[in-house]
């Protein structure tokens, strides 16, 4: 009896014991915090529109202008990561956009106000001085924000995009003129028709899917990628972007023609004015041909082009390292 009581008692004691010490510490051997790269986002409200923004990174700010119009930034995901290294990426979606505020008014969607949108995110996040990078549709913003606000940027680069509407629309016919003509007499009669009001009530505000596989998946795809087709690229999924944004701008008559308020981008005779050091890229294949890119290099003094052999739309898709590797020697050049 009395060793048990003894028995109990030391077990008392080693639990106390126990209870009172601190809890072992988990030392960390990583020494290099600069592996890690912390993701800020948020809203900044510009001209009455929130604006949603993403922040990663260190370094020299790089804000990214995504295409569409009416996409999200999140198509750059995650073929842009490795930019992170050596420059701060600020993402945005432009107004009416992904994540960002859509308006009831459908008129305010206009490359000049979202060139305001961009300056305004610049000022309340505190940048400073910026590089911008603008794909597709974002390269015709980017060329719109540097033709009034160059003293604010570093560097300009515009990724597979066009500097007149007028002539990215001959290169579009050119497009359509070249398909099978099944396919062609396919999308002639359903433009013909007229794109919208079709189906049920919640498809009548967008393109039917037969239109989007036969314009996008059919029309489109050979000129978005060739070196790594992405095969998780749904041309109806595509369609989940924001229409009243994509009418406004790009027009209702179709993937052939852009007759919407996009119209207004003609800056051909403006591109001499642009002295800040530019970046021009283009597939090799791409949508936006390469003669619109060699016109804009021959228009900006100084600046440098690069074609990405087999590459379409996608280029940094199609040719990942060979993208990065371009931007970041652009950036970080030694002088």
């Amino acid at each position: 009896m009395k060793l048990n009581r003894v028995c109990l008692y030391l077990f008392i004691v080693l639990f106390i014991a126990g209870c009172n010490q601190q809890p072992a510490r988990i030392i960390s051997t990583n020494n290099n915090p600069q592996n890690v790269y912390p993701m800020e986002e948020g809203f900044v409200e510009a001209n009455r529109v929130m604006i949603y923004y993403k922040a990663i990174g260190h370094g020299d700010p790089l804000l990214i202008v995504h295409g569409g119009p009416g996409a999200s930034h999140d198509y750059f995901l995650p073929y842009l990561l490795p930019l992170i290294k050596n420059n701060r990426l600020i993402f945005i979606d432009e107004r009416g956009s992904g994540r960002s505020q859509k308006l009831e008014d459908p008129s305010g969607y206009t490359v000049e106000n979202m060139v305001e949108d961009v300056e305004a995110v610049r000022q309340a996040l505190g940048l400073g001085k910026i590089s911008i990078l603008g794909h597709s549709f974002g390269g015709v913003l980017a060329q719109a924000y540097a033709l009034k606000y160059q003293e604010n940027l570093t560097h300009l680069i515009l990724c597979s995009t066009f500097h007149s509407t007028a002539k990215m629309n001959l290169i579009l016919e050119k497009i359509k003129k070249k398909m099978e003509p099944e396919l062609r007499a396919r999308i002639d009669k359903m433009e013909k028709e007229g794109l919208y009001g079709h189906g049920k009530d919640y498809e009548k505000g967008r393109y039917t899917a037969d239109y989007m596989v036969a314009a996008w998946g059919e029309g489109y795809f050979p000129y978005l990628y060739a070196n790594h087709p992405n095969a998780n690229y749904d041309p109806v999924a595509n369609g989940i972007m924001s229409w009243d944004l994509y009418r406004e701008m790009w027009g209702s008559h179709g993937e052939y023609v852009i007759d919407g308020n996009l119209s207004s981008a003609e800056y051909t005779e403006k591109l001499s004015t642009i002295k800040v050091p530019t970046l021009i890229t283009v597939g090799d294949n791409d949508e936006c041909d390469p003669s619109l890119s060699q016109e804009m290099q021959s228009k900006i003094a100084g600046s440098k082009l690069v074609i990405f052999p087999k590459s379409g739309h996608m280029t940094f898709v199609d040719q990942p390292a060979l993208f990065i590797s371009t931007i970041n020697e652009f950036l970080h050049a030694v002088k």
